[in-house]
């Protein structure tokens, strides 16, 4: 479990990791190219290491060089076991590029947190439109493109993040032309296009509501670094908040934290941005960070939004917080509760009233971001906090115990009992 002793006023520098959320699918694209992909930036999490074992079973060679992952395409089979499926949500994304590499795949529907329902019938019926067919059984897989992969037009009925990339990754490589119609927008579908036209392919408004796809015949190994993880850099400056820190920030892309900025500047943070750092000053106190809505990008994220929850409990005054992605997110706000936390939930609603302090205690994570979000309430909170169910936290925090001990948290791990 993670122990924290609270509460500590953070201050210092850091640096912030490569984005998970973006790793993720480069590392599937990486299936598709022939050659060797070199990625800077890689940052060492247990997410990271479920898709390295992937790509290992697949046959391919994966070396770490500090922060840098090598990748040597050797491809033995297009069929992955369920035990690795079920290791991480975002394992869904090698279904499109095994069909693009192979023509075929077998693989199980995928794992990860428990924070609603999260289906892959859209990834299931955009595939379908460029030709690949899908048997479902058993929880299994079966998809093959026995005329090849088709370019068409697909309208996704939801900016679903892992369909467009799916969508990308099966049509890089096809005959014809993709018009990928409501694509997400978020900046790691800019960085995925990023790599792949760097690889050869020609990706086309990337960032944007519509996407086109021109197939190639192939893609070949680059090199290409990762952009940093907009979520990791939230939950830094949210840490600073509630401990009345002052904390600088290197590696950011400041443009990615944007949608983000409102509950810190409401909450009466000074905030300066220059280059790619960020220097977050927080008051003794927090005012409420009133009214967030989690929107696809450019709204407010839902993984941003248990970050900003701890924030809340501690304002000064009521904040409304609306959940419109995942129906199960606000399951750590219970654990906070057991903080001293003054949270009701309604549905999709939670109405935060905030408290002077929190208290330590033994609190439980359920998943990755409201693991995040116990984190920060412990650093604020006054005492021991007790966090287990840890490994749900390292599926995205690189370093998480070093990182916060350089910016002067009492912060360790010891076994649970």
């Amino acid at each position: 479990m993670i122990i924290i002793d609270g509460p500590v006023k953070l201050g210092g520098e850091i640096k912030v990791q490569g984005a998970k959320n973006s790793t993720l699918p480069l590392l599937a694209a990486a299936v598709i190219c022939k050659g060797e992909t070199v990625l800077h930036n890689c940052p060492a999490l247990s997410d990271v290491e479920t898709a390295v074992r992937i790509l290992e079973h697949l046959g391919y060679q994966c070396t770490r060089e500090g922060s840098s992952l090598i990748v040597n395409n050797e491809m033995k089979c297009c069929e992955i076991p369920p035990d690795l499926m079920k290791g991480m949500r975002s394992s869904i994304v090698f279904l499109g590029a095994l069909v693009s590499r192979c023509g075929e795949a077998n693989l199980h529907f995928p794992g990860g947190c428990e924070i609603g329902l999260r289906p892959i019938d859209i990834h299931i019926s955009s595939l379908k439109k460029l030709g690949v067919e899908i048997e479902e059984s058993g929880g299994c897989l079966r998809c093959s493109a026995p005329n090849g992969i088709r370019g068409s037009y697909v309208s996704l009925p939801f900016p679903s993040v892992g369909a467009t990339e799916n969508l990308m990754l099966a049509a890089v490589c096809s005959k014809g032309t993709t018009v990928i119609s409501n694509a997400a927008r978020e900046p790691e579908i800019s960085d995925l296009a990023l790599y792949l036209n760097r690889c050869g392919g020609r990706v086309y408004g990337a960032g944007e509501s519509c996407v086109i796809i021109d197939g190639v015949e192939e893609l070949h190994g680059c090199e290409h670094t990762i952009m940093p993880d907009r979520i990791v850099t939230a939950t830094y400056m949210a840490a600073a908040a509630v401990t009345g820190g002052d904390v600088v920030i290197r590696g950011v892309d400041n443009s990615h934290i944007l949608p983000m900025m409102s509950p810190f500047e409401e909450s009466g943070c000074c905030i300066r941005q220059y280059g790619d750092v960020i220097n977050i000053l927080a008051p003794e106190r927090l005012n409420p960070v009133k009214h967030i809505r989690t929107m696809p990008y450019p709204g407010f994220p839902t993984d941003a939004q248990p970050i900003v929850m701890p924030m809340a409990a501690l304002g000064k005054g009521t904040s409304i917080l609306v959940e419109n992605i995942f129906e199960n997110r606000y399951k750590y706000a219970e654990e906070l509760n057991h903080m001293g936390a003054n949270i009701r939930i309604e549905g999709k609603v939670a109405i935060v009233e905030g408290v002077e302090k929190l208290v330590g205690a033994p609190v439980t994570s359920w998943d990755l971001r409201g693991g995040a979000a116990l984190v920060i309430a412990g650093l604020a909170a006054e005492g021991e906090t007790r966090i287990s169910g840890e490994e749900y936290i390292y599926r995205g925090y690189e370093d998480l115990e070093q990182n916060f001990a350089m910016l002067g948290a009492k912060i360790r791990t010891a076994e649970g009992k």
